[in-house]
């Protein structure tokens, strides 16, 4: 069973400011006139029990193509698709060209208690994902219950 919640308000909130920052830069990007074309990479983003796990679709990629970082918590994923047709200097006439090629970058903050050096990521069948271990403070630990008489407290406050 899948449940969709948010992994707390904070999190949401950073995420909903990462994405409205990619949009605002990518259109400021591209009014600029420059000659490359950049878009937002759309990612998921998951916590499970003892890790997250961030996955993006991306065909027409190859891994050689991506870049991925992690630095001060925060996740970056960049590359480049390139244009998939070859023009062999020959005219080409695009009919309809709905598919974003170009550079992409991405950046997701992540909670603190992770282990960076642990990460690992997978491409397989276009889609990479990208594991990020949780540190052991992360983790839910149980506190165990001591009974009131055997406890270190109790024995100096009757000594």
């Amino acid at each position: 069973m899948m449940t969709f919640r948010t992994l707390s308000p904070t999190l949401d909130r950073v995420f909903a400011l990462n994405r409205e920052l990619d949009r605002v830069m990518g259109a400021a990007a591209g009014n600029r006139g420059g000659s490359t074309q950049s878009w937002t990479l759309p990612l998921d983003v998951v916590e499970r029990a003892d890790d997250y796990v961030v996955s993006a679709d991306l065909p027409g990629v190859s891994p050689e193509q991506v870049d991925i970082s992690f630095e001060h918590n925060t996740l970056t994923v960049r590359g480049t698709r390139p244009w998939p047709f070859n023009t062999d200097g020959g005219e080409l006439r695009v009919y309809s060209a709905e598919r974003w090629t170009g550079a992409f970058e991405r950046s997701v903050r992540l909670p603190e208690y992770v282990e960076g050096d642990r990460i690992e990521a997978t491409f397989a069948n276009g889609v990479l994902t990208v594991t990020v271990p949780k540190a052991a403070a992360a983790k839910p630990r149980k506190i165990a219950i001591q009974n009131g008489a055997d406890s270190k407290e109790s024995r100096q406050l009757n000594a």
